[in-house]
């Protein structure tokens, strides 16, 4: 239909994206753990994958995306055992777990909303699906690999990977290797084997959290969740299973055994991740300050950015990294970024107030034209490659400002070709990338920059026209003086944040 290849992580290769069933496409990303603010890094990860889904509505597949929130059962250390991540939260906060997980489920949705990271189709949570789950466990032991021990259940691995060679396919781990990482593994003593993992866990009366079940009082496994409610609103077997490289194993490797187990088959065909987002060349870690907010890269108030940058600025900063390779946020790459984002929406915003000639002629500028656009989308269906699709807009913009400045020898682009070129910006941008022209300046102030500049620019058109030139320059070089360049053309006048 659109030829369109995808890396899929499960073979490690490209592959052309063929969906299940023809122009639909199910596809699941694992959400997140709301007991914090939401990290930079998983922002990345649901931005890569808001692209992904707003492409493939591009290429007119209708598009069920489902992203759910964990709201129970993710302990500490991602483990078997020790405390909830959520539970740990609302003591520290003196809160209920349930306050707990809307004050971050808000909190995660405004970031969204701020990046303008869609709303996926259904946002399913784990607590209100523990029925789905209690079922998927009762499957899983009916087909007998699973065992309970002390009113917990758990997943037999040497079991399941006896009948099922492909388990660790995914995560590229041979089995003696994952046996090992998990002998000195804490509670092993009730496990048949340390890498067993729970699928049901039975809850200490210290537990906040918990259920009623036929094997115990208690609350599911975190591997689980993500497979019953993407069964339950996907099918057994759909296209796109999401989420970023840290989840390739356990989480993922376990949810590919349990759909196995439960439903008799792998629950995605394409598997994709996206990799992670490091600060000044390191992973960002809390423990040696490496680390920044969202919050405090929006105001500057970070030791590491020397001023604040507007979200739509740290949207485009990080489209212009491959979804599946690692990102290092810089103050300097952020400038970088800022000054490039800056330059695409001037050379959109002069390009769509040009106006449209009855022209049909054909030039060399026209072809040259179509084959950048042409390649535009040739990298967009290379595995989502935001860097070089905007690499290819980049080389048009010397094209739009010849065509504001009248360079001499210039040729004229007929209709066909220019409203190719606008509809190839607007889209690709705004529809695709997610950009916001209104968000180009700082804190989401935009419009209201847009509608100063505009009385602004209105004034010094007055001016000129009654040739008052000493006004005219006055208000283009106080402007100058604020980093506001103003620049005059045949359409008339335009303004960029230098």
């Amino acid at each position: 239909m659109s030829g369109l290849k995808v890396y899929n992580s499960l073979s490690r290769q490209k592959e052309e994206f063929r969906p299940i069933h023809n122009k639909h496409v199910g596809m699941y990303v694992c959400g997140p753990t709301v007991y914090s603010v939401v990290h930079l890094g998983n922002i990345r990860t649901f931005m890569s994958f808001d692209v992904i889904y707003r492409y493939l509505k591009y290429l007119g597949y209708t598009v069920r995306y489902v992203r759910n929130i964990t709201d129970v059962g993710h302990l500490v250390g991602d483990q078997d055992t020790g405390e909830d991540k959520i539970a740990k939260r609302a003591k520290l906060e003196n809160l209920e777990p349930m306050e707990v997980v809307q004050k971050y489920t808000n909190s995660f949705h405004a970031m969204m909303r701020t990046f303008n990271i869609s709303e996926p189709s259904i946002e399913p949570r784990a607590t209100g699906h523990i029925l789905e789950q209690i079922e998927m466990v009762q499957k899983i032991l009916d087909r007998g690999d699973a065992y309970v021990k002390n009113g917990s259940v758990y997943f037999n691995i040497q079991k399941f990977a006896k009948q099922h060679k492909s388990y660790g396919e995914l995560s590229g781990r041979k089995l003696d290797e994952l046996f090992a990482e998990t002998r000195e593994l804490k509670a092993q003593d009730e496990k048949n084997h340390p890498a067993d993992f729970a699928i049901w866990m039975k809850a200490d009366d210290r537990h906040l959290m918990k259920w009623n079940s036929k094997w115990s009082e208690g609350f599911p496994g975190w591997h689980l969740e993500c497979s019953a409610m993407s069964t339950k609103y996907l099918g057994d077997h759909f296209d796109i299973h999401g989420g970023g490289n840290d989840l390739k194993f356990p989480h993922h490797e376990n949810e590919i055994a349990q759909n196995q187990s439960a439903c008799g088959c792998a629950p995605a065909k394409y598997w994709l991740h996206a990799n992670m987002l490091l600060m000044n060349g390191r992973k960002m870690a809390k423990s040696d300050g490496n680390i920044i907010s969202a919050e405090e890269l929006f105001n500057g108030t970070s030791e590491h950015v020397s001023k604040g940058y507007a979200p739509m600025v740290v949207r485009f900063f990080m489209l212009m990294a491959h979804y599946r390779s690692t990102l290092d946020l810089s103050d300097q790459a952020l400038q970088a970024a800022e000054k490039g984002y800056n330059k695409l929406m001037e050379a959109n915003k002069y390009l769509q107030s040009i106006p449209v000639s009855e022209s049909t002629e054909k030039s060399e500028l026209d072809q040259n034209i179509n084959d950048l656009v042409e390649r535009v989308f040739d990298e967009l269906n290379d595995d989502f490659n935001t860097p070089k699709a905007l690499a290819r807009l980049f080389e048009l913009v010397p094209i739009i400002n010849n065509h504001r400045d009248q360079k001499p020898g210039f040729q004229n682009i007929s209709a066909d070709i220019l409203n190719k070129l606008k509809s190839c910006f607007k889209d690709v941008l705004f529809s695709i990338m997610g950009l916001m022209e209104d968000h180009a300046k700082s804190n989401g102030s935009g419009k209201v920059l847009d509608g100063v500049m505009e009385l602004i620019l209105d004034l010094r058109q007055q001016a000129r026209s009654s040739k008052d030139w000493n006004m005219a320059d006055k208000i283009r070089d106080h402007l100058a003086a604020h980093n506001i360049v103003v620049k005059d053309g045949k359409e008339g006048s335009t303004w960029t944040i230098n």
